[in-house]
């Protein structure tokens, strides 16, 4: 139901799952493997997967801490977003990207809850697409120190308040790793 013409495709936009960005964050291990489970979920549906990765002063392209983790390898020829700001579509190519593969529809996972991903989720809405956010496909570091809530509380909150996002002509969802389908919302 996007608001975007001629744009009926879905893709999976992972976001910042990099090996420094990742490496303290809440329940890394499980998070890591729910996204690798949407990547085969959506290269079998034929969705496209987009890797999006965050670069700055303490993030310097090429390093390791760079690097996406491990557990999770882009295919040749998935899209590859370089970011230097919370939102995804914020001076990139995402936009053109997703126009030219006739996406209208995301699925949102990654890191961090708190900043990239409820950044990314906010501008894809505004941008007119319908965007589905995998409650247990994201996650976020222990930010207490400096007065958030726990982390388990940040991705229990960002879960509920997405769920009832609305817009004219757009839909937001939250959804599990084993409910997702990839096919065109109703």
């Amino acid at each position: 139901m996007t608001t975007l013409q001629n744009r009926p495709n879905t893709a999976l936009i992972i976001i910042d799952v990099q090996t420094a960005v990742v490496a303290g964050a809440h329940m890394r291990d499980v998070v890591v493997a729910n996204i690798a489970k949407l990547v085969c979920k959506a290269r079998r549906d034929g969705a496209s997967v987009i890797w999006v990765q965050h670069f700055d002063d303490n993030l310097e392209r090429g390093s390791d801490r760079w690097r996406i983790v491990p557990e999770l390898a882009p295919a040749p020829g998935d899209p590859l977003i370089e970011k230097s700001y919370g939102d995804a579509f914020e001076a990139t190519t995402l936009e053109a990207v997703l126009a030219d593969l006739g996406v209208g529809r995301l699925v949102v996972a990654g890191a961090q809850t708190d900043a990239c991903i409820r950044s990314t989720l906010h501008g894809a809405f505004v941008r007119g697409y319908d965007v589905t956010l995998v409650s247990d496909a994201h996650t976020t570091e222990d930010l207490s120190k400096w007065g958030a809530p726990p982390p388990d509380q940040v991705i229990a909150h960002t879960n509920l308040y997405w769920s009832w996002q609305a817009a004219p002509g757009r839909t937001a969802a939250v959804v599990k790793t084993t409910d997702l389908g990839f096919a065109a919302a109703a």
